[in-house]
């Protein structure tokens, strides 16, 4: 079913899409980034193909060759029961693609940690910035020229800070003042 959506795509898209390939029925595309949310935008509304899910999102990093980085994107149909994967294919000097958040609520969460670990930039994203690591955190640790012995900042957390911490854990007990 995913290889009708495939060949509508093409039709729809033409040049923009770069390639597909089906193997072991996986159905892939690699897209322009200048595309993907209006691809997506129609693969979600075509009554015909009703990608009504953003299941997954995450980046490989290429190195050394030249687009460095893909974003992976994998949609699921609920109703027709049908896979697609995309992808975009993104250079080392300008990681950015359009963000999904408009489309599905679930990109935003997966466009922040790909931010984080990667590095790739989503233009419009209504708040990119780290989800797993802290602020002061340099650099991109998934990239593969990140050294893997870097030490990074010491931050320095104020006692109170890390007192709301453990109660919200249940390893300490809240004080009078905190009741």
């Amino acid at each position: 079913m995913s290889e009708k959506a495939l060949e509508r795509l093409k039709q729809r898209f033409g040049e923009a899409v770069l390639e597909t390939h089906s193997f072991r029925g996986d159905d892939t595309a690699v897209l322009d980034r200048a595309v993907i949310v209006a691809a997506c935008r129609w693969l979600k509304s075509d009554p015909e193909l009703l990608f009504d899910m953003l299941t997954d999102m995450t980046a490989v990093d290429y190195l050394p060759r030249d687009p460095r980085f893909e974003v992976v994107y994998q949609l699921y149909s609920v109703q027709k029961k049908h896979h697609l994967r995309l992808k975009v294919r993104l250079p080392e000097k300008d990681p950015t693609v359009d963000t999904l958040c408009e489309l599905w609520p679930i990109a935003n969460w997966l466009e922040r940690e790909i931010w984080d670990l990667y590095g790739i930039r989503f233009r419009n994203h209504p708040n990119l910035k780290r989800i797993l690591l802290y602020e002061e955190f340099v650099g991109h640790p998934l990239r593969k020229d990140y050294p893997k012995e870097k030490r990074q900042p010491l931050v320095r957390r104020p006692a109170s800070e890390i007192a709301e911490v453990l109660v919200r854990r249940g390893q300490a007990r809240p004080t009078e003042q905190e009741r």
